[in-house]
């Protein structure tokens, strides 16, 4: 049995989450990985923005940061920087990484800075109104796109690998032990890891789409998802309206924060001699 409760702020429940929200779904996967990893909570630091994934740092007994709106990066840079030994954990949503914080995505996978971004995708913007975000597929309808949704959704995977993580993988609420595994590997990689999950809100997403229930939101993600090996037998065609799940990328590079420190050193040896 996994202790969930020695990592848990249990005065702070209730939580807010909605009735079929994913969102406890991603935080035991992440306990899990963590217990898994035998890390100690004063060797973890979780940081979040703004948004309905972001209210999980205040439900864990981590060192933990619940900054502003799209700044979860920034901010863990700056405590990575100060603190390299610690495991520095982001969770962040598809607007609140994607929209406002989509500059401090791309050029912390830049620079391959040692954080692992847990990014929970519910195609929305859960917390502050049901409003589109970068992920909200073509067509959909949200509160400010009621007449369908005319822009093409961000491949959330795709950009954190073209910016230059070491590590991408994607996986859904409903492949909670294969998240749990997912996670592990990220947090245990050095350099920039994004572990992209979709979940559902069928408050909000769920309901303007006429998705259905939470369980019915859980079943389709488990009948439209595929292995990444399969996915590389299927034309696009096939893959369409498909969610490929696992690793995606794992690459070995520079790590910014050892590259720093080296850096550092040159500087101290040049001034002393």
């Amino acid at each position: 049995m996994i202790p969930y409760e020695e990592y848990l702020r249990l005065d702070k429940f209730p939580h807010i989450w909605c009735t079929g929200c994913g969102c406890g779904i991603v935080l035991k996967a992440m306990l899990r990985a963590i217990h898994r990893l035998e890390l100690k909570k004063d060797e973890v630091v979780m940081v979040s923005g703004i948004g309905c994934s972001s209210r999980t740092p205040g439900y864990v007994d981590f060192n933990t940061l619940h900054t502003t709106h799209g700044r979860a990066i920034a901010f863990a840079t700056g405590v990575k920087l100060v603190k390299p030994e610690l495991h520095v954990i982001v969770v962040t949503g598809d607007g609140d990484g994607t929209a406002i914080g989509g500059n401090h995505l791309i050029h912390a996978a830049r620079r391959n800075i040692d954080l692992t971004v847990v990014l929970y995708n519910n195609h929305i913007y859960g917390m502050t109104g049901g409003q589109s975000s970068p992920t909200t597929p073509w067509d959909g309808y949200s509160t400010t796109t009621p007449h369908g949704n005319i822009e093409q959704p961000f491949n959330i995977c795709e950009l954190a690998e073209a910016s230059g993580a070491s590590f991408v993988a994607r996986s859904t609420a409903y492949h909670a032990i294969q998240l749990t595994k997912l996670i592990e590997r990220a947090i245990e990689k050095r350099g920039f890891s994004l572990v992209e999950v979709l979940t559902p809100c069928p408050t909000y997403f769920g309901r303007k789409n006429r998705l259905g229930s939470a369980i019915e939101m859980l079943k389709w993600q488990k009948d439209n998802s595929i292995p990444v090996s399969v996915s590389k037998k299927l034309g696009p065609e096939e893959l369409r309206e498909k969610v490929v799940v696992g690793v995606l990328t794992d690459r070995e590079k520079p790590e910014y924060t050892e590259e720093y420190a080296k850096l550092v050193e040159r500087i101290k040896i040049k001034e002393e001699t």
